[in-house]
């Protein structure tokens, strides 16, 4: 097991590393695609015809598209968007985004449509009796919203924004196509490099597998939270 350990002769901490830059890119990914999937649930949620077309073409788009093919395309039509404006002020030379950000923003914006729909589908969940009850009691709008729709569409969400975590977290092995130095890319250079792909794709299985559980485990503890006090039928 020398090919796993840490230090100058094996491959253990680079894999470490691997999985400290996927647990970052997994996150990064997923708080953007929260503010994406409360900005789309409200277009979509919207009175305005249009408005609501605007939010069905993005979850629609988004998830009619492979995930590795808007990783590609906002990864090469970033960078060719970012040197067209750049050639606007005078600057001519080769510019190439940052893979962690490019990456953050593909998998925020695949996770953002999922999202959407989980939160749009927690708010219409919240009963209409509940919001009548607090408009009879007197509470105006912010007030409704802050302590009736915020805590029971948290609640119906989170059951559903935990598989979009796992999505989220999986999709970040796509990002390696950027070159970007997460688990895959790692397990991918280590096994061209000792030539035992076996084991360090095993490993590699074997990380996503442990952030998983513990996903999960954090998950279902904020969901028995979440649900202190309401009655089961």
């Amino acid at each position: 097991m020398g090919i796993l350990s840490f230090g100058d002769g094996g491959w253990g901490d680079e894999m470490l590393l691997g999985a400290l830059m996927t647990i970052s890119v997994a996150v990064a990914s997923f708080a953007f695609g929260l503010v994406l999937g409360v900005g789309g649930a409200s277009l979509k949620l919207s009175r305005l015809a249009p408005v609501r077309v605007l939010g069905d073409a993005y979850t629609t788009i988004i998830r009619g598209i492979p995930d590795l093919l808007i990783i590609y395309l906002l990864f090469f039509g970033g960078n060719g968007a970012v040197m067209s404006v750049a050639r606007l002020f005078g600057y001519t030379q080769y510019i190439e985004l940052n893979a962690f950000t490019v990456g953050v923003f593909a998998l925020g914006v695949i996770s953002g449509a999922y999202s959407t729909e989980v939160i749009r589908g927690a708010v219409l969940a919240v009963p209409t009796g509940q919001i009548e009850a607090a408009k009879a009691a007197g509470m105006n709008r912010l007030l409704i919203f802050r302590r009736i729709m915020v805590p029971q569409v948290a609640r119906f969400a989170l059951p559903g924004l935990g598989n979009v975590w796992q999505l989220t977290l999986k999709d970040t092995s796509l990002i390696s196509v950027i070159g970007l130095v997460e688990i895959m890319r790692t397990a991918s250079v280590a096994s061209g490099s000792t030539r035992e792909p076996f084991t360090f794709y095993l490993l590699a299985a074997l990380l996503y597998m442990l952030l998983a559980s513990f996903s999960n485990r954090g998950f279902n503890a904020a969901e028995r939270w979440a649900n202190r006090g309401v009655r089961r039928a």
